[in-house]
């Protein structure tokens, strides 16, 4: 892992299936694929080769997640799949959270100003803790009860904080979500589920994958893709 003036951090990761260098863009990192015998000093040359292009790439992705934001302030509705956030000015000096059945009470002090990123990301983290909670008592499973109805077997269910990617599988069947799922309706998070647990019978997107998708899904596979995509990680 190396520190880049551009891109932040830099991770390399080994994949003995990659057949070339691959970068994966993320809003303050890049992600490197390397094949068995690529190196990390290939990869810095690969990289410095289309610097500009990434540069501007990651520009345009910083762009798309400050203007698909979730502003969380008093008059803000955010509802997850198991609670709605309900923000209230309150004597307290400091920001107070309290889940209480399907509410999640978050209490803030009179005179906070909510447009402060720091006060932003105050308040994400609290609602991302119980995020976190939620989707580690639910996403497992509901990942187990759909790999029983469709026939998949999978290794492992990990919960992440990851904004680049709703979900993931590994080859060796260990499937990644991201608690943000939360923030999707049911049919949209089983969707995703489906599409890792598809991953365990095909590691890529070919038409074979596609069919193993449309059969866990009767078909709607590329309605339910086009769905995902209007909806974005705060």
């Amino acid at each position: 892992m190396l520190q880049d003036t551009d891109f932040g951090t830099i991770e390399f990761v080994v994949n003995k299936q990659a057949k070339c260098i691959r970068v994966r863009i993320l809003s303050k990192s890049l992600r490197v694929t390397l094949p068995v015998g690529a190196s990390q000093k290939d990869a810095i040359r690969f990289i410095d080769s289309i610097r500009q292009k990434l540069i501007e790439k990651q520009r345009k992705l910083q762009e798309k997640q400050k203007r698909n934001a979730v502003f969380i302030d008093e008059n803000s509705s955010l509802q997850t799949l198991t609670f709605r956030v309900d923000v209230k000015r309150t004597t307290r000096e400091n920001v107070f959270f309290s889940l209480k059945g399907n509410v999640l009470f978050i209490e803030i002090p009179q005179n906070i100003n909510c447009t402060d990123e720091n006060i932003q990301t105050t308040l994400w983290n609290g609602i991302n803790y119980f995020l976190r909670k939620e989707a580690k008592r639910l996403l497992p499973q509901r990942t187990a009860m759909l790999a029983e109805t469709h026939n998949f077997s999978f290794s492992s269910v990990k919960i992440q904080s990851s904004k680049s990617r709703w979900g993931s599988c590994s080859s060796r069947k260990h499937i990644n979500l991201s608690f943000y799922l939360l923030l999707l309706p049911q049919h949209l998070i089983d969707y995703v589920i489906l599409h890792e647990l598809c991953h365990t019978k095909e590691m890529n997107h070919s038409a074979k994958f596609w069919e193993w998708m449309n059969k866990a899904t009767d078909n709607k596979s590329d309605e339910l893709k086009k769905e995902l995509k209007q909806y974005s990680m705060p």
